[in-house]
């Protein structure tokens, strides 16, 4: 079992070493390897996307990588998909709460959509990490293609809701606070992340999310981690994470084994 990282962060993700710990106990071997490392042999197993959180600035070479991989959960035309977030009008769509977005693909677009809101929002739509966001008008952005939507002010006191669906079936939540005076709840930027209770509410709107993912795909997700805020007095969808996402061990420890599982029943299925 290869569990793909980046340079970065060649241990995986934080307490990643719980993941190994739990397949193990499952009798599964694994690894944390680079996903652009070329010593690796990617047909040796099963491969998971774990914490490849620089495949932004290489896009095309993270996604032909990712086509050139036997057995990969979820799969490569789940990742060509998901990193773009493009993807929230499509699930808006279909009917899924999701917060406002426009897609923009030229620069002379983009002052036109941003006049939509109030309090515009700009990101880019291949982006990780809150890199390239910015709130409101700006001397520069990074390079298009864009999304664009309203600040959602519940950010700053409410946060943002993290729901993991592993298997199809919702089983945990985070919540993402901001540091005082930004809006992006990353660490990088003084964000933290606590562990949260699972409501009905956020896992009804989650299984929706990811319903309409696979609606659009053509078939099941092995695992996304759904993104929510409160908007205009319902949860919305900010981001689908069916690529990366994070598993916040070190808040959410749990998930080292319910993940383990998931990966067990792939491998069990494909022996």
């Amino acid at each position: 079992m290869l569990l793909a990282t980046c340079r970065a962060l060649p241990a995986g993700e934080p307490e990643g070493a719980l993941l190994t710990q739990e397949l193990t106990a499952r009798g599964i071997e694994s690894r944390w390897v680079s996903w652009d490392d070329p010593q690796v042999d990617w047909t040796s197993g099963l491969v998971s996307l774990r914490a490849t959180w620089d495949y932004d600035a290489r896009v095309a070479e993270f996604l032909g990588w990712t086509r050139s991989l036997p057995a990969v959960l979820n799969g490569a035309d789940v990742f060509a998909w998901n990193t773009d977030k493009a993807y929230l009008v499509e699930l808006g769509d279909l009917g899924v709460p999701v917060v406002p977005t426009l897609s923009v693909d030229a620069l002379e677009h983009l002052g036109p959509a941003m006049a939509t809101y109030e309090r515009p929002l700009v990101k880019p739509r291949v982006g990780a990490g809150g890199r390239g966001v910015v709130v409101g008008a700006a001397d520069s952005y990074g390079p298009g293609p864009w999304i664009v939507q309203p600040l959602v002010e519940s950010i700053r006191d409410h946060g943002e809701l993290s729901i993991y669906v592993l298997g199809g079936e919702p089983v945990s939540q985070a919540r993402k606070l901001p540091a005082p005076g930004e809006v992006r709840v990353h660490e990088e930027y003084g964000g933290r992340t606590v562990a949260d209770r699972l409501t009905e509410e956020s896992a009804d709107l989650a299984i929706r999310a990811c319903r309409a993912a696979e609606q659009l795909l053509g078939h099941r997700l092995d695992y996304a981690r759904v993104d929510a805020m409160s908007f205009e007095g319902r949860l919305v969808v900010s981001e689908l994470e069916a690529t990366e996402p994070g598993l916040y061990l070190d808040v959410l420890p749990g998930n080292a084994a319910l993940f383990a599982d998931l990966i067990a029943r792939r491998v069990g299925n494909s022996a």
